[in-house]
């Protein structure tokens, strides 16, 4: 098989800990360089990954033979540099949250359409281990109908500013909690939002999300929060699903762990981590899925390669940004608002 040569845009604390360990351990790939400009980002690649090069810019990098780049930038920069390297002829994999608003991820995937370029967004937490045990429980009718899917992303950290690079609480959390309330029951027909911001950006927010479907979602995003709730409370007509904690994963690669260095381990949750299952007043353990973030890259070089479908389909993560655009709205208003129509057919 001949492996895909795939590039990094960034190397700050997501293109390092998220996505460089990841491209170099993914079956498929080969990593092709990073680009930055900065002497201190440049040591840090060198200590990591010394048969990597540094190079410029995009240009660069494509130049060097590179097919496709990840972009693992400040949230502002995403939607120009996919235009820049779509304007090369490079697939793209953007990061999370993938523009600023539903206006420009529209436009950027319209682009990539036209060119024949193949674009994806990194949502990662598709494959987060408890995402796929919820996905797993509700292919198995364990819940019966579902009513309620509530989410959330708390952590305290009073002291610390939302990251800037994320665009705050709302388009860092909530893109990921958006996606994955879209992905298990479909389109969303009314959103309702409270933010609270501390400084110049979003640091708590609550999303309420009328689907289609009839599943009623809520979803928390915060930093100042002391007693962080389940990570899914999942409530059905013949049970609920509850687990706490976050999926191993980030953990992991905060800690300099990697796939290649686990293998068969790599996203395995301890047991004492598992959800449980319950109905009434007893609940019982539910085996989690194994976590499967070295997934994704794998799946694109193939789908660079025409073998496969892309990861993520790029016009979610457009529905998704209308979706936080209309909870943007509705926090500034306080009343409910109604989607009109998806984004596209995709």
């Amino acid at each position: 098989m001949t492996a895909t040569r795939i590039g990094l845009a960034g190397y700050g604390s997501g293109g390092r800990i998220f996505h460089a360990p990841l491209l170099a351990a993914a079956e498929g790939v080969e990593f092709a360089g990073v680009v930055t400009r900065s002497p201190e980002r440049r040591a840090e690649l060198a200590k990591g990954h010394p048969e990597v090069p540094a190079f410029d810019s995009i240009a660069d990098l494509a130049a060097a033979g590179a097919e496709a780049v990840a972009i693992s930038t400040p949230a502002a920069t995403h939607a120009d540099l996919a235009r820049q390297a779509i304007g090369l002829g490079l697939a793209v994999v953007v990061d999370k949250p993938f523009a600023l608003d539903a206006e420009a991820a529209r436009e950027v995937v319209t682009l990539a359409e036209e060119a024949g370029v193949p674009l994806t967004v990194y949502q990662n937490r598709r494959y987060d281990a408890d995402f796929l045990t919820v996905r797993r429980l509700l292919g198995e009718g364990a819940l019966g109908e579902v009513r309620r899917f509530e989410s959330r992303f708390e952590r305290w950290d009073p002291d610390r500013q939302p990251p800037a690079a994320g665009g705050g609480t709302l388009l860092d959390f909530g893109a990921h909690l958006v996606d994955q309330a879209h992905v298990l029951f479909g389109p969303v027909a009314r959103v309702y939002a409270e933010m609270r911001s501390d400084g110049e950006l979003d640091s708590d927010v609550f999303v309420a999300l009328h689907h289609e479907s009839g599943v009623e979602s809520h979803l928390w995003g915060s930093w100042r929060q002391a007693a962080p709730g389940p990570r899914f409370r999942v409530s059905g007509t013949t049970g609920t699903y509850i687990v706490d904690g976050l999926d191993c994963q980030e953990a992991l690669l905060k800690a300099g762990r990697s796939p290649a260095a686990l293998g068969e381990r790599w996203g395995v949750e301890p047991e004492h981590a598992w959800g449980r299952l319950y109905r009434g007043k007893t609940g019982a353990p539910v085996r989690s899925e194994r976590g499967r973030w070295d997934s994704f890259y794998p799946a694109f070089a193939a789908a660079v390669r025409g073998e496969g479908p892309l990861p993520v389909d790029p016009w979610d993560s457009v529905r998704a940004m209308d979706v936080l655009d209309a909870a943007r709205m509705s926090a500034a208003t306080g009343e409910t608002v109604d989607l009109a129509a998806p984004a596209q057919a995709g």
